[in-house]
Order: C-alpha cells, then sequence, then structure tokens
C-alpha cells in the first residue's frame, strides 16, 4: 500500500511537471506568435508606401506613354503646330554610358531635323559623341559640323542641320585658355605702366573665352537624357537664360516627349535681367 502511494506521488509530480512543461511552451509560442505578428506589421508599414510610390510612379509613366502617344499621333489640337522662333540654338546632354548608343542619338537628332531643328549642340563628359561625329553626320546625310558653318550667319542657315560636338575637356581647356588670354593681356597692360588694380568683367570673360574659341551660341533648351537631374558639365557660361528640362533615360526617349518639351518652353514667358 505505502508503494502503491509514492507510485501515485510521483505521478502526480510527473504530471504536474508536465503541465508545468506545456505552459512553458505553450507561452514560448504564443510570445513566438506575437514576435511574428509584429515583425510582419512593421514589415506591411515598411512596404506600403514604397509600394503606393511604385504605383503613383507606375500610374505617371502610363500617363506619360499615353500622351506622347496622343502628341505623335497628332490628336492633341495644342501640340500641333510649333512656333520654334524662338527656339534657335538647340542643347543635348546625354549621359556617356547611354551615348555610346550612337543609334539612339542619330534618331533623336532624326526626330529634331523632322521637327524642324536646325541647330543643336550635343554633349557628353567623355567625349563619346565627339569621338563617333563622323558616323553620325554621315548617316544624318543632311548634317554638318559647326566648325563649317559661318557662326556670323549661324541663325540664317536653314537648308542643313549644323551640330555642334562638345565635351567636358572643351570646357576645363577653354577655361584655362581664357585665364591666360586675360593674364597675358593684364600683364601686357601693367608694362606699359599701368599700376591700377585688374578687375574683370563678366564681359571682359565672354570676350576671352570667344577669343579662345570656346564661348559659342547659348543655348534657348537644354534636353538632358540620363539618370541625373543636372547639365553634367556642360559649361555654365552657355547657360545664362537656359531652360533646362531632363527627359529621362535615352533609350526610353519619345518623339511625344520631345514635342512637349519644346511646346512647353514656347509658352514660358522670359524675362531677361539688364
Amino acid at each position: 500500500m505505502l508503494a502503491l502511494d509514492r507510485y501515485y506521488l510521483h505521478l502526480c509530480r510527473f504530471m504536474d511537471l508536465g503541465d508545468k512543461i506545456q505552459r512553458i511552451l505553450r507561452s514560448v509560442v504564443q510570445t513566438y506568435c506575437v514576435h511574428n505578428l509584429i515583425k510582419l506589421f512593421l514589415l506591411l508599414l515598411w512596404h506600403l508606401p514604397h509600394l503606393a510610390i511604385s504605383i503613383l510612379y507606375l500610374g505617371q509613366g502610363i500617363a506619360l506613354m499615353l500622351q506622347s502617344y496622343l502628341i505623335s499621333s497628332r490628336l492633341l489640337r495644342r501640340y500641333r503646330v510649333l512656333n520654334l522662333s524662338n527656339l534657335r540654338y538647340l542643347a543635348i546632354v546625354v549621359d556617356s554610358e547611354e551615348a555610346r548608343h550612337i543609334s539612339r542619338v542619330i534618331e533623336l537628332l532624326s526626330w529634331l531635323s523632322e521637327i524642324g531643328i536646325k541647330h543643336v549642340c550635343l554633349y557628353d563628359i567623355e567625349g563619346v559623341l565627339k569621338d563617333s561625329k563622323k558616323i553620325i553626320l554621315k548617316k544624318l546625310g543632311n548634317a554638318r559640323p559647326l566648325e563649317g558653318a559661318d557662326e556670323r550667319n549661324l541663325f540664317l542657315e536653314r537648308k542643313h542641320m549644323v551640330l555642334e560636338f562638345v565635351s567636358l575637356s572643351d570646357g576645363k581647356e577653354g577655361v584655362a585658355k581664357a585665364a591666360s588670354f586675360l593674364c597675358s593681356k593684364y600683364l601686357k597692360d601693367a608694362s606699359r605702366g599701368g599700376d591700377q588694380e585688374t578687375v574683370f568683367t563678366e564681359l571682359e570673360m565672354t570676350n576671352a573665352l570667344r577669343a579662345v574659341g570656346v564661348g559659342g551660341p547659348e543655348p534657348d533648351l537644354l534636353l538632358v537624357y540620363g539618370p541625373t537631374r543636372c547639365h553634367l558639365g556642360f559649361p555654365p557660361w552657355r547657360m545664362r537664360y537656359t531652360e533646362i528640362v531632363h527627359m529621362g533615360s535615352l533609350k526610353n526617349m519619345k518623339y511625344g516627349a520631345i514635342i512637349k518639351s519644346m511646346c512647353k518652353f514656347t509658352m514660358v514667358h522670359q524675362n531677361y535681367g539688364s
């Protein structure tokens, strides 16, 4: 009888231990589930705004694509006729990596020629477009380089598209040459007995840049193709009154987007300071 009581006592203790273990396991499972729920909730809070922004950009992209198609098809009346009298000189800035796709650049220039643009400056940092100048001129057929045109009567040119090829090195070398030109002029004036303090004005800088051959016409509109929303080092002294428009990637360029940017430019009221 005593042995049976002991056995029963051990059995009760074992059952109590099993209940404790079960309660501990249940608590662990509940804690794990609560932790996973909190983690899932935080992930939803993180991903939902990104999803909403992605959907917004997707909607904007679809809307722009549809608008570009309608403009290209001449279904929108306001984009049918372009007054390009104020757009005499256009600059195209291309990211150097995208500039290696010369066929896309040639297609872009063909569109511009079709629109009626006759004076274009092509720029990329590394000079990829400049190195491909012969290929571009040959493919276009009706284009000729700026070096062969009369800059005094540049904007009277109507038969051919005039292309200028510029890179970052032109800007650096141009500034160095202009500084050297002004320095030599200052030393020459100083040797004649002028002890006055010399102050270089904006006009003198502009004349110096033109004297060393890097002045060039100032673009009215500058279209940037690439991932970066900036002019990528295009000579700043040639952008005093230039409108800059970011067009996105060159591989996704659209004819309608070009028409739209030019139409917006023609409708902008520009106030030039004295």
